[in-house]
């Protein structure tokens, strides 16, 4: 960037050190960040028919005083100014809340400016900014900024004004003119200028566009070179797995692959037989499938000669794992083992030698794999189920058990698609966007609290079928905070619903890892016909009998946790439901009551979340890993990030990008975020 606009504040006239200091605290230390420094909102001073006004909205009017200024006090120093005032064709009342000085500065048949809130069924404006004579704003739309100490939005804008006053001459350009024409965004000088300064909205409009591109643009080129740069620095092992052997296992499959399956398979073997080590994403719906793609991994990997390992969060999703891979794959002579913290002594030792020896080809397990004592001969693919479950490093610890193994991350949570080219960026992303055929869809209901006995009622129907019900709280115990129902009395009062005819589990967080697998291994069993649980049951457990699950304080819950915990029923061949037992007071809450019983998608749940939570409560906190962009908002902006990602992937594969003077500044973004260097992004 031109040395001119590096220069620190105090290059401007009239910005001294103490001034420099406070803007400092807003992160504003050169002029470049100042001109950078953009509006978060924009006041509107145009003069509107209040016909046109909606209720509650902001606006300026202009009119005649109509009466003398009535001035009322109450409580401590708190008053209330109001006059009539004749707007066109209305006579509507101006209200002005602790401002008693005003009295003696508004006249009658004088002509004010005043703008506040409108309350169209009282016609009445509570004002918060007055000016005497006619409208003499100098925009229709000011800019808001955010502020510190003694800043002020006039003196803010004086010192932007300033600033292109005496180094926009030195503005330059940063993305190609082809781009510019393309998508016939305004030059970046015009952008800043209609930013800070502009004369309508569609000035706001087109600077704004300009801005949310270059900035998506170059966030995906900085990802997106990451993604090339640890891909053609991290050679993989090329595993030439037998193609026959494949086909032949993919024939004595019992069902057949839905096209989803068929493409991820394509997308997984091609990487395993590339030079480059996989790194991929596979999200999948509950119930799509993705334990068969593992197996067909996992089985391609072992005819290249290789060793494959499962890590999953819980023990009981371990043994279900190791179940249904042995049953897929030890009629093809393949060994897989299981390895817990429950497996000890003489078994374990026995387990981890044959590891060592390369007689056992697939080890399935929770985070024991990643002990020091377990080595593999010779690794070749790495699965992480519930990725989201485990952090970086101890993905990081299995992933080096090997020489750079391929590594394949699979999640059941579906992550809408604007998070995962965001969020995760320098992966690959496979999506199982279909079901199996023959799966019935779980039918959800909605019912209000008052109606809990005949809810019970629709659970003993199913219970005396002989299948299960999960019953989910958002609470252990009570608390003070909330009132909601709470695990531990909802587990009593239904132990006393049911007595001596079924029996009641109760499941949540504060149990030791033990005594949770001691209740799922009850319910899996079917000696325990109700399990009461908090969200701990959520991820994996798979108990084909269970066909009824009913959610205490739905609303309390986000649509992709609702999507997740009702995915725990509907395993088996039978019909199952979910009921929402909720009383939203918001309309969000009640919308998402009514999406829930509308659709089973979960990527169209996903995308539902994301516009009525915002991204950083998708992931339930606000996750380092979602980027924040100064003007850019990846909810509502979508188009653009998806243009912006195709556009920095056209750019890094063309030769052109990295020598032509017409990319310099885009090279440059990549430089300072030590991209090329191989280091990693913030």
């Amino acid at each position: 960037m031109n040395a001119y606009l590096n220069q620190p504040v105090t290059a401007l006239k009239g910005i001294g050190e103490e001034t420099a200091a406070i803007l400092s605290e807003i992160n504003i230390f050169t002029i470049k960040d100042l001109l950078e420094y953009f509006p978060y909102r924009y006041e509107d001073y145009r003069l509107r028919d209040l016909a046109e006004v909606q209720h509650d909205e902001k606006v300026t009017v202009e009119g005649k005083v109509h009466s003398e200024p009535s001035l009322a006090y109450y409580g401590r120093k708190k008053s209330k100014l109001t006059i009539r005032v004749l707007v066109g064709r209305y006579l509507i009342k101006v209200v002005f809340f602790n401002q008693p000085y005003l009295k003696n500065k508004i006249a009658i048949n004088e002509t004010i400016t005043v703008t506040g809130k409108w309350d169209a069924h009282r016609q009445i404006i509570t004002a918060n900014e007055l000016q005497l004579g006619a409208n003499i704003k100098t925009a229709d739309f000011e800019p808001v900024y955010s502020l510190r100490g003694s800043l002020t939005t006039k003196g803010m804008r004086k010192f932007i004004r300033l600033a292109f006053q005496q180094y926009g001459s030195y503005i330059e350009e940063t993305l190609p003119d082809h781009f510019l024409q393309k998508y016939r965004l305004l030059n970046r000088k015009d952008a800043l200028r209609a930013l800070h300064f502009p004369s309508s909205q569609e000035d706001v409009k087109q600077s704004r566009r300009r801005f949310v591109y270059e900035e998506f643009l170059v966030f995906q080129l900085k990802m997106q070179g990451l993604r090339k740069f640890e891909r053609e620095h991290s050679p993989g092992v090329s595993q030439n797995y037998d193609l026959q052997k494949l086909k032949e296992f993919l024939n004595q499959l019992p069902f057949p692959l839905t096209s989803a399956q068929k493409r991820v398979v394509n997308e997984m073997i091609k990487d395993l037989k590339s030079p480059y080590r996989m790194n991929r994403l596979l999200q999948g719906d509950v119930g799509s499938g993705k334990t068969v793609v593992a197996a067909i991994g996992l089985y391609a990997s072992v005819t290249a000669g290789f060793q494959g390992a499962l890590m999953v969060p819980t023990e009981i999703l371990a043994e279900q794992h190791a179940e249904s891979l042995r049953q897929l794959l030890e009629p093809f002579d393949v060994r897989c083992e299981l390895l817990t913290s429950s497996i000890k002594g003489k078994r374990r030792k026995e387990i981890l030698h044959e590891l060592a020896e390369g007689n056992v080809d697939i080890l399935i397990g929770t985070h024991a794999l990643i002990q020091d004592e377990v080595a593999f001969k010779r690794l070749g693919l790495v699965i992480t189920d519930e990725q989201h479950r485990f952090g970086v490093e101890q993905r990081r610890v299995l992933r080096e058990k090997g020489e750079s193994p391929d590594v394949l991350f699979m999640t059941a949570t579906p992550i809408p698609r604007t998070l995962a080219i965001t969020v995760f960026g320098e992966m690959d992303v496979s999506v199982l966007d279909e079901m199996p055929a023959g799966r019935k869809s779980i039918e959800t209901y909605w019912a209000k609290p008052e109606m809990l006995e005949r809810v019970l009622g629709m659970v003993e129907k199913e219970l005396r079928k002989g299948h299960q019900a999960y019953v989910i709280c958002p609470l252990i115990e009570e608390s003070d905070k909330l009132d909601v129902q709470n695990a531990i009395d909802v587990y009593a009062a239904l132990s006393q619903f049911f007595q001596n005819r079924y029996k009641v589990g109760l499941m949540h967080g504060r149990l030791a890892a033990e005594e949770k697998d001691a209740v799922m291994k009850q319910f899996s069993s079917n000696d325990v016909q109700v399990l009461v649980s908090t969200t701990v049951v959520e991820v994996g457990v798979n108990v084909p009998n269970a066909t009824i699950m009913v959610i205490y304080d739905a609303e309390r819950f986000g649509l992709s946790q609702l999507h997740q915990l009702r995915g725990r029923v509907g395993r088996g061949s039978d019909q199952s439901y979910c009921i929402l037992l909720a009383n939203p007071k918001s309309e969000t809450g009640q919308e998402r009551m009514r999406i829930m019983t509308e659709t089973n998608d979960g990527f169209v749940l996903s995308e539902k979340d994301l516009e009525l939570r915002g991204p950083g409560d998708f992931f339930g906190k606000k996750q380092s890993g979602i980027p924040e962009f100064k003007i850019a908002d990846m909810v509502h902006d979508y188009r653009a990030l998806e243009t912006a990602r195709n556009d920095a992937a056209m750019l890094l594969e063309s030769s052109a990008f990295w020598s032509s003077p017409e990319y310099e500044h885009l090279r440059t973004y990549l430089e300072d975020s030590g991209v090329l260097e191989g280091e990693k992004l913030d």
